[in-house]
């Protein structure tokens, strides 16, 4: 791209950050499935299957207050932690997100908290400055909610049209849609099951959304697979976990006891 027409087009985006936001048109997801206590482990991979990081999914309630923790530690010695608080009355409401990014395996450290009580945005930066803004949060606001929505749509082939915003150091409201991608079948360790997969996709919206499309700046797609029935359950999820990030995948990891793989059951 020549330099004059690039300079062009960050300050179209520039402009588009501040000024333009998402139509706040849809609506808080029904509660369908009440969320509970629960603690599961997760694990990190590359697109060539290489594990990049282990953790823990963490859920406590109290009353209608949900509060559910993703804490992933890269063996890089990198940390992705997201605490999300929310309600589940008759529908799923955010109340707090906070995520923290730092280390080799995320270019740009990230410590964003976002409080839907008073729509105050903090972005904390690399050298401790923390900007903060105040947004209009949209009722349907899902940001660390995207499971838990899932879980609960209505019917597995409707689209559902969310809010999120971004992590940026000048953060924006955007649409995310998610539509079904049909049944696949998937295997834990005995007979066929099937998953119902979904796919995201983020609409910039507006004029910074046009020229993120013309500069290669979209945000790819974010794939998500869900057991159905009477207890829908996670089974994966593919994309990133950054702005501008590699696609990685998130699944359920099968704890092995120490004395595993050597035959042996310790005595009591």
């Amino acid at each position: 791209m020549h330099p004059g027409k690039r300079s062009v087009v960050w300050l179209l985006l520039a402009l588009g950050a501040t000024s333009i936001q998402a139509p706040l048109l849809a609506a808080a997801v029904s509660v369908r499935h009440r969320e509970g206590t629960t603690h599961g482990f997760v694990v990190v991979r590359s697109a060539e299957e290489k594990i990049l990081a282990s953790g823990d999914a963490i859920q406590t309630v109290r009353g209608d207050r949900v509060t559910s923790q993703l804490v992933l530690h890269f063996t890089d010695g990198s940390l992705h932690e997201e605490t999300t608080e929310f309600s589940q009355e008759a529908v799923f409401r955010l109340i707090s997100d906070h995520l923290r990014q730092e280390g080799p395996s995320f270019p740009k450290p990230v410590d964003a908290y976002v409080d839907v009580t008073d729509g105050r945005v903090s972005i904390r930066e690399k050298e401790g400055k923390e900007q903060e803004s105040r947004l209009q949060l949209p009722e349907d606001l899902a940001n660390g909610l995207l499971i838990t929505i899932l879980k609960n749509l209505p019917e597995p082939n409707t689209e559902t049209t969310v809010a999120l915003v971004t992590t940026s150091s000048r953060p924006r409201i955007v649409n995310f849609t998610i539509r079904a991608g049909g049944a696949e079948p998937f295997s834990a360790g005995g007979p066929a099951r099937e998953a119902l997969h979904f796919v995201g996709h983020t609409d910039i919206g507006g004029l910074a959304g046009a020229v993120a499309h013309m500069i290669g700046k979209q945000p790819p797609d974010v794939n998500s697979w869900i057991v159905g029935g009477k207890v829908p359950a996670f089974v994966k999820f593919l994309g990133p976990l950054y702005e501008g990030g590699p696609v990685w995948s998130i699944e359920l990891a099968a704890p092995r006891l120490a004395h595993e793989g050597s035959g042996k059951v310790a005595e009591r």
